[in-house]
């Protein structure tokens, strides 16, 4: 498990944030969030997936929760939302975000989720490079859907750090559904090129709260600042010591 540090106060127990990031990223995807959030007095951690199979990212996930040791609002891009799913049921956790997340429900995927329901496609699976026991991003493609909006200098940087992910992932079932349990709130990426914005207003309608922000499927690279006031603002919300629901 990889843990970027924590920011602020340490040892006040005030509420704060753990962020989970998406498939191919990995914890600096939050780098500028966190630098947002710390200028507004919040404390957070990044967790750095072994993105092999879900249970181990969710077991990654709880492992930091526990060592940040205080209410948190948990977070989770893309992917990330698959992994806080099941990690929510943490008895740290207070709230749930969902920024162009996959919020599952019982027995869902990130690739089966809402049976029954035709969504349009992306062309993220034009993108993915397939061999026995990985799934890869063409360079090219790849990093034109996960950063279609952002400046040339960011998504080539970002695009640099991609890294391959274990085929496990997609059919990754959670064993909890945290969602269940507590508030959740879920951001619209309403131009995102990787999970279709109609597939994403279908997941909200699970959450307790919907905002819908334009741009593409990276608002923390590309919309860091407006995200870091989100979440302060959520964490702002949690008095400490507030007792996790049920």
């Amino acid at each position: 498990m990889g843990v970027r540090d924590v920011r602020v106060g340490e040892a006040d127990g005030r509420p704060g944030v753990v962020l989970v990031h998406g498939l191919w990223n990995g914890a600096w995807t939050w780098d500028d969030v966190r630098g947002g959030l710390a200028g507004r007095g919040v404390d957070s951690v990044a967790v750095e997936l072994p993105l092999t199979e879900l249970a181990a990212d969710v077991r990654a996930t709880r492992d930091a929760l526990t060592a940040f040791g205080r209410p948190a609002v948990l977070v989770g891009h893309s992917y990330g939302g698959a992994v806080i799913t099941a990690a929510g049921a943490h008895p740290l956790v207070r709230h749930l975000l969902y920024v162009a997340a996959f919020q599952l429900d019982a027995g869902e995927s990130v690739s089966r989720l809402l049976p029954g329901h035709d969504f349009p496609a992306t062309r993220l699976p034009e993108a993915m490079r397939v061999s026995e026991d990985a799934v890869d991003l063409d360079r090219e493609l790849g990093p034109h859907l996960l950063y279609s909006d952002a400046e040339a200098p960011v998504a080539a940087a970002a695009a640099a750090r991609l890294r391959p992910v274990g085929r496990l992932l997609f059919r990754g079932v959670p064993e909890h559904i945290a969602w269940h349990q507590h508030a959740s709130t879920y951001v619209i990426c309403a131009d995102d090129q990787v999970v279709h914005p109609d597939l994403q207003r279908a997941m909200a309608r699970r959450a307790t709260h919907c905002l819908v922000w334009p741009g593409g499927h990276s608002p923390a690279l590309t919309r860091p600042d407006a995200l870091a006031d989100l979440i302060a603002g959520v964490v702002r919300g949690l008095p400490p010591g507030q007792r996790a629901a049920g």
